[in-house]
This record gives structure tokens, C-alpha cells and sequence, in this order.
């Protein structure tokens, strides 16, 4: 058998930090040891950094990649939601064009797995030919119960659409129905997703802007300006007194698994209240981070600190490049570093790794340096400032 072996100042296995340790695989990637780096023999390639397992992109929108660079930096969330659903027109040959350069960064920087949202099957070709394990997250918007039917009629022959699509891959590869946001989901709809979705893991886009809550609480909202754009004057939402969170948690009864995106606005009593609602539910949260696009819409940040305080599940994502500078978790790792210094360096290696497949329940296979795995294998630069995908 022919071995690779590799070196750098760092090792992460998926659960702890070492030093002069040597990873050992065969020539596909499959792990064959850890071990210690004066065992290891001759012929090892060394690096200076940190060699990590393939990165995990929880959230992410491929097919909103034409968008790179369209949408400027600190409108603010309504501005930047107005924009997105009113840019249109884009030629269909650019924007595959743009989907596939964006597959492309994320492999080559050592992404292994993405959650993706999407509204449509745009990326369904580009994803066929992928690399990377892909769990679809098919995003529907239905405002009001009257169109709640349908709606989840048309996204789920969306889903329909890329299952078929990735069904010869040799990848594993995952798709659900998911609702948007409490902002675009009616309680029908809620209800019809709930019933669709028993037992899979699904996202939705949480408490992004103090307006959301204002919507479930009063009424009366900044998000009124984005209902406008879709011919709705008052909003459609019960008004419950209770934040967003609190008013369409609830509504999942399946034991799914939520990922729960964003949370820049979610106080802390909010957090402890939904991790102690999904334990007496059968729910599992997962809390996904993507602090470069909360960074780069509104220059704020997730409560990280609050999260680590209540034993919550983190992940990390990128969101799009609609609303990011680059597709990187190495990037996303850095700037949370740069913003929570007190965080352990060894939890936000977790979160982009083990965490992460955990989440996407592709642990058995991804997230650790382990016998028998391929979890691709990566080296994170001494800032963490870059990745490179080594095999």
C-alpha cells in the first residue's frame, strides 16, 4: 500500500489540539493513524499551520453567487432583503457561470459538506458533478395560509427536482423542504412543512433584526417595507406578544433536527428558552454562525458568548456572496477569533469541523481524523487567515 504522510506545527483530530503528531493515509485520503511525528518514518510531507479534517459550510445560498459584489456592505437587513428580491434579469448562463466558480473556491478551500438553500433548482447541474456532499435545503416563502398549499406544492417539486438530479452521484447527498424565516412563513405553512419534513434536518433563517420580533409582538414592523415589495400592506402574522422565536418553535413537533441561522438578535432568555423547549420536545438545535455576513449587513455579531454559556450546538456557515466577501470557513473562524478573543481556539476548530457533521448528521464519515475515514484533509494557515484542501 502506498501511504502519504503529513506534518504541520498542529494537529486537530476533530476533538483535540496536538503537537508533533503525523497524519497517515492511503493514497485516496482514507485515514490510516495519528501518530506521534518521530514514528512516523520517511517521506512526510510538512506544513506549516494546522492540519484539520474537511470544513463544514452549514449554511450557505450557491444560488445567489452572481450576486457577488452587487449588493454593498451595511444597508442593513431590510435594504438588503429589498435588494435581493428585486435583483432579477441576471443572464441564466452567468449565473451557472457563477455557481460553479463558487463550487470550485469552496472545494478547493476544503469545504467537504455544505447545508445550501435554495428556492430553486439553479444549482442542480453544477451539484451533480460536485465533490462536496451537499444537504439541500429547498426554501420556501409563503406569506399567507391562503397560498400555503400551493406553495409547498411548487417547493417540493423543486426538491423533487435536485433529488433527481444527484440521484446517480457517487456522494451522498441530502434534500428537505425548509421554511425561510418567521417574516415569510405563514402558520399553514409552518404546519404543511412540519408534517413534510418528520425526523430531517431543516434551517431557518432566526432573529436577524430586532424588527422580527416586532412582527409576532405588535405588529407593526420595519419588515413592512419587504411586504410591500410583494403587494401585502399590513402584516400577515398573528400578532402572539411573545417573540419570533417563541411563536413559531412550537409549530415543529417531528423531531427534527433545526438549525437556527444568524440569531444576531436573539437574547439570551430566548436562548435557554428554545434549548429547553426542543429537550422537552424531541427537537435538536443546531445554532449556525455566519459572523462575516452579519459583519457585512449590518456590522453586528451572534451572540457567540451566550451560546458557548448554555451549552448550545454551534456550527459555522457563510451565507452567500450576496452578503459575504468569500465562501471561507478559515475566514469565518478568523474573524470570530477577532471578535470573541476569549473563545477557545479548540471549540471554534470544532465548530467548523466535527460540530459541523455532527449537525448534518455526517459524522459517521466527516468531521475526524479516524480510522477508516476519508474526511478530507486540510491545512488551516497560521492565522487561519486561508485553507487549502491537501487531499
Amino acid at each position: 500500500m502506498n501511504l502519504r504522510k503529513f506534518q504541520a506545527d498542529e494537529l486537530f483530530d476533530g476533538k483535540t489540539l496536538h503537537r508533533n503528531k503525523a497524519l497517515i493515509t492511503d493514497e485516496s485520503g482514507t485515514i490510516i493513524d495519528v501518530v506521534e511525528a518521530m514514528d512516523a518514518g520517511p517521506d512526510v510531507s510538512m506544513h506549516k499551520g494546522t492540519l484539520v479534517p474537511g470544513l463544514i459550510n452549514a449554511h450557505c445560498h450557491l444560488e445567489l453567487s452572481h450576486l457577488k459584489d452587487v449588493i454593498p456592505p451595511h444597508t442593513g437587513l431590510i435594504e438588503f432583503l429589498c435588494s435581493v428580491v428585486t435583483k432579477r434579469g441576471f443572464d441564466p448562463a452567468v449565473i451557472q457561470e457563477k455557481i460553479r466558480l463558487a463550487e470550485k473556491e469552496m472545494y478547493e478551500n476544503g469545504i467537504v459538506a455544505v447545508g445550501d438553500i435554495g428556492n430553486t433548482a439553479d444549482t442542480a447541474a453544477v451539484k451533480s458533478n460536485s465533490r462536496i456532499r451537499w444537504q439541500n435545503f429547498t426554501e420556501v416563502l409563503s406569506f399567507t395560509d391562503e397560498k400555503a398549499d400551493a406553495s409547498v406544492a411548487h417547493y417540493l417539486q423543486v426538491a423533487n427536482e435536485l433529488k433527481a438530479s444527484l440521484q446517480t452521484s457517487s456522494i451522498e447527498h441530502r434534500t428537505s423542504i425548509v421554511p425561510h424565516a418567521p417574516y415569510s412563513i405563514s402558520p399553514r405553512t409552518f404546519e404543511l412543512i412540519n408534517e413534510a419534513t418528520a425526523g430531517e434536518v431543516i434551517s431557518l433563517h432566526n432573529q436577524e433584526h430586532p424588527a422580527e420580533d416586532d412582527l409576532y409582538k405588535t405588529g407593526q414592523s420595519e419588515y413592512l417595507r419587504l411586504f410591500h415589495i410583494f403587494g401585502i400592506d399590513t402584516s400577515p402574522f398573528p400578532i402572539t406578544g411573545k417573540s419570533a422565536l417563541r411563536s413559531v418553535l412550537p409549530s415543529f413537533t417531528k423531531g427534527q433536527t433545526i438549525f437556527l441561522v444568524h440569531n444576531t438578535s436573539t437574547p439570551e432568555e430566548d436562548i435557554l428558552w428554545a434549548e429547553t423547549h426542543a429537550k422537552q420536545n424531541g427537537l435538536t438545535l443546531v445554532w449556525c454562525i455566519c459572523i462575516n455576513a452579519n459583519l457585512y449587513i449590518e456590522n453586528k455579531v451572534p451572540p457567540i458568548e451566550n451560546l458557548i454559556k448554555h451549552g448550545c450546538h454551534i456550527a459555522l456557515g457563510t451565507d452567500s456572496y450576496s452578503s459575504n466577501w468569500q465562501l471561507s470557513i478559515a475566514k469565518e473562524m478568523q474573524s470570530i477569533r477577532t471578535h470573541f478573543p476569549s473563545v477557545d481556539p479548540v471549540s471554534i476548530l470544532q465548530w467548523a469541523t466535527s460540530s459541523g457533521a455532527s449537525a448534518l448528521r455526517w459524522d459517521d464519515a466527516l468531521g475526524h481524523f479516524q480510522k477508516g475515514r476519508k474526511p478530507g484533509i486540510v491545512l488551516l494557515s497560521e492565522n487561519w487567515e486561508t485553507s487549502q484542501r491537501l487531499l
